[in-house]
């Protein structure tokens, strides 16, 4: 007997996440100067944090030999008044992935089961499956989710459905009123999901009011991170808003300080620094479209995406990452989603996204 038949057969078979490679690990795997590579695989801020998060930081520094505070009191209420919600609705997260964990842990059990788009970020089926759930997996429509396919797949057993909006990894939108007519004639008795990890990348006008939504969907959670406009990935802070009910239930299953010190003032200043995510926005929509324009210009395929990232398609995807990696760009492969011949690239700072076109256009010709 394996040591590993100890654990559940559902736990056994769980593929793990694959996260996009680090930058040491590829300058060890190469012999390459760290210096010189290029990461535009993880959706991460490439101007780093802002400088109202630093300060808060730095002021942080001497307090920590305590332990964070377990309610999050300064990062919730700073939260509440600027989505206009109580502090009672609100859950913390040691990032969003912690979060959707933390639903699942909460809501989900052996004999329950969970909707999810094909093509969907790859935590929902490992959340749903690591409890011993049964994940229901939709066929997506134009790599994004088809949300009258996903209302048909649900059944008795059925406790949660999970959307991504912009959808990781393939960029793309649900439009705001087919999300609200879903949240309609969804049963109440079923909760959704609405993970807006990149919610800030929408244009204004193609952003869904969905916190607004609470008041009349208890059955909604709502997901935000502070890892990819907000600048903090590596502070790991996420949150869900929620009716009390729901966040009281989450919450039961959170580990008292899942949050750090650190992360907790970092964010808290984050929210406040307009200049800073007026850049991001400025800097995102000035790489979409320097890396859509040489997609265009090279002949190469891709899916239009309201987040900070394309995914583009190529003949053998495995091979050109292989040729980036050699030369000092890491993107993402999306063989694990089932997209093969598709590749993922972050948007970076004009220089970064210059150098991922010059090796893209090198491989082309090659």
């Amino acid at each position: 007997m394996s040591l590993q038949d100890l654990a559940p057969k559902y736990v056994r078979s769980i593929a793990p996440y694959q996260p996009g490679k680090p930058v040491s690990e590829l300058a060890r795997e190469m012999g390459l100067n760290p210096d010189h590579i290029v990461k535009l695989a993880s959706n991460e801020n490439p101007l780093g944090m802002g400088s109202k998060a630093r300060a808060a930081i730095e002021k942080e520094l001497n307090e920590l030999a305590r332990y964070p505070d377990g309610n999050g009191f300064d990062l919730k209420s700073k939260v509440a008044k600027k989505y206009n919600v109580k502090t009672e609705q609100i859950v913390l997260g040691n990032g969003s992935n912690d979060v959707l964990e933390l639903i699942a842990h909460a809501f989900l059990a052996p004999g329950d089961s969970a909707v999810y788009s094909q093509y969907a970020f790859a935590v929902y089926p490992l959340a749903t499956q690591a409890v011993g759930a049964q994940g229901i997996q939709v066929n997506a429509l134009d790599y994004g989710h088809d949300l009258d396919a996903m209302q048909a797949a649900i059944v008795p057993s059925t406790k949660v459905v999970w959307i991504a909006n912009p959808n990781n990894p393939t960029g793309t939108m649900a439009r705001p009123g087919d999300l609200l007519e879903f949240l309609q004639n969804c049963p109440k008795n079923v909760l959704v999901v609405l993970d807006e990890a990149y919610t800030e990348f929408f244009t204004p006008e193609k952003r869904p009011d969905s916190i607004a939504w609470l008041k009349d969907f208890p059955n909604l959670i709502v997901v935000r991170t502070f890892s990819k406009a907000f600048g903090l990935a590596g502070l790991r802070v996420g949150m869900a808003l929620t009716s009390p009910e729901v966040a009281d239930m989450i919450n039961r299953v959170r580990q008292p300080f899942n949050v750090n010190s650190l992360a907790q003032a970092a964010a808290t200043a984050a929210l406040d620094d307009e200049e800073f995510l007026k850049e991001t926005l400025r800097i995102n929509s000035e790489g979409m479209a320097q890396l859509t324009a040489a997609f265009v210009r090279l002949g190469v395929s891709f899916i239009p995406s309201q987040a900070n990232f394309i995914a583009f398609h190529c003949g053998d995807a495995a091979a050109l990452n292989l040729f980036m990696l050699q030369r000092g760009v890491i993107i993402r492969p999306l063989a694990p989603y089932g997209l093969t011949n598709t590749l993922r690239v972050s948007i970076g700072l004009p220089a970064e996204n210059a150098r991922f076109i010059e090796v893209l256009e090198e491989a082309l010709a090659d």
